[in-house]
């Protein structure tokens, strides 16, 4: 599995995405600009020594990203407003999960274009804008590794 972080602004989010990727062998992708220095001492502590186990790469832009992976992958959009939760997914063991910036989440054209794959977390509580982003990364890996039956699980 990939996790793709689009732009994320809080260390201690990246930091657990980081850590919860390392743990269960998922592939972690940085899209700049992010808003944090990557030696910040908040992301480094919310990852603890789980960087040294974690595949991951940066990226210097959305474009580029798109340009070096493989064109056939498939790609998730998880943000509120799409018309598919995210457990009604089928996912597989080579799709990519996207998340956005925690204040601003993911750009609504790139929403638009891929309507398809635009996938919400269910929301009970109309006054609870959102949820944290590492809990929705959390939430919707864990589903994807479920769908694939926990495989490679210790």
């Amino acid at each position: 599995m990939h996790i793709v972080l689009v732009e994320p602004e809080i260390p201690p989010n990246t930091g657990n995405v980081a850590r919860l990727c390392a743990a269960t062998r998922t592939t972690l992708h940085l899209i700049e600009p992010l808003g944090f220095a990557l030696d910040d001492a908040q992301l480094k502590r919310a990852g603890m020594d789980y960087w040294r186990h974690l595949t991951w790469h940066r990226w210097k832009n959305w474009t580029t990203f798109v340009a070096q992976i493989n064109p056939a992958a498939r790609l998730w959009f998880i943000e509120s407003g799409g018309a598919r939760h995210y457990a009604e997914a089928q996912f597989r063991a080579d799709d990519y999960l996207i998340f956005g910036r925690e204040t601003a989440g993911l750009p609504i054209q790139l929403l638009e274009e891929n309507r398809e794959r635009w996938l919400r977390i269910p929301m009970f509580n109309a006054e609870a804008r959102s949820l944290n982003l590492s809990n929705c990364v959390a939430l919707v890996l864990y589903e994807a590794l479920r769908q694939q039956g926990f495989d490679g699980e210790l």
